[in-house]
């Protein structure tokens, strides 16, 4: 037996435990394609794909990354994604799983294999972006930080990654580590729409921190409905718990009963809102419709 039949498949890959497949896999794929070859030391089939497989991957010079778990020790994976025989090869990008192999094919098929998901690989900037963003809203923060952050290695200056870091710090509460990001920001992109909305967001963050609590501004209001200081806080407590729609009423009630309040502040508090929220989101158009609605009747 030689030494690379002892080491079991392809002796240059990385190998991947349960606890690390999020990192090692997950993770890495949403900078380049990850294979895992799951194997065991029992198998012999495993041990012939391995070599070819080393060669096949290597050849690519660096653009896809080979991995391999051992199924004995970690099984949890194969059951997973439903892996019933071994060995089997499965292709990770963006962080989803593409296309696959089982048993030990020979080095012109695993080629050929390459090439086919070579095609299948969503590469750019913009299919960083949108993997991103649907990680994200599946409420991966983690994964979402880690993708966005792929998209600046490739492009240290791409503002909608900027911005889209700086807003999840932002829901963090960590509020001077959104800074810093807004702050990497090249200078003649701080114009750039996700930077606008990004500061926006921050500027409603460091407002809403210092409003009362929301049970007595509420209780403020229902007391005096001319209390428009109160009903402005009260506003801004329900923005920050999310209550978006509520706190656009507060606003345009302000308006209603005295626009010039406060030079104006309650329509000037639903444009930063807007801001915040980005000019095609949901809340922002039926809060621009209500405003205009109220403004130009």
């Amino acid at each position: 037996m030689t030494l690379q039949e002892q080491a079991g498949p392809a002796s240059g890959a990385k190998d991947v435990t349960t606890a690390s497949f999020r990192q090692d896999v997950i993770a890495e794929s949403m900078k380049q394609p990850v294979l895992v070859d799951f194997w065991a030391p029992w198998c012999g089939p495993c041990k012939q794909l391995a070599p070819a497989l080393e060669k096949a991957v290597a050849a690519t010079k660096g653009g896809v990354r080979l991995t391999k778990m051992n199924i004995d020790d970690h099984p949890q994976i194969a059951g997973q994604l439903g892996i019933q025989s071994i060995p089997a090869v499965i292709a990770f990008d963006k962080g989803q799983p593409i296309d696959g192999f089982v048993g030990a094919l020979p080095e012109s098929q695993i080629k050929a294999f390459l090439e086919r998901i070579a095609g299948k690989m969503a590469g750019g900037t913009k299919e960083l972006l949108e993997a991103a963003a649907q990680v994200l809203a599946a409420g991966d923060v983690v994964q979402a930080i880690e993708a966005y952050g792929a998209v600046l290695e490739e492009d240290p200056g791409n503002t909608a990654a900027i911005g889209a870091l700086a807003k999840i710090y932002i829901d963090q509460g960590e509020l001077e580590t959104a800074k810093g990001y807004l702050d990497s920001a090249p200078d003649d992109r701080q114009n750039d729409a996700d930077i606008v909305a990004a500061r926006a967001a921050l500027d409603l963050a460091e407002q809403t921190s210092s409003v009362g609590d929301i049970k007595g501004l509420e209780a403020a209001v229902a007391a005096n409905p001319n209390d428009h200081q109160a009903r402005f806080d009260y506003a801004l407590a329900l923005s920050a718990q999310g209550q978006h729609d509520d706190a656009v009423d507060a606003l345009i009630e302000i308006i209603k009963r005295d626009r010039a309040w406060n030079d104006d502040g309650a329509r000037k508090q639903l444009i930063q809102f807007f801001d915040a929220w980005g000019p095609m989101d949901e809340k922002t158009k039926a809060g621009r419709r209500k405003l205009s609605a109220l403004l130009f009747r």
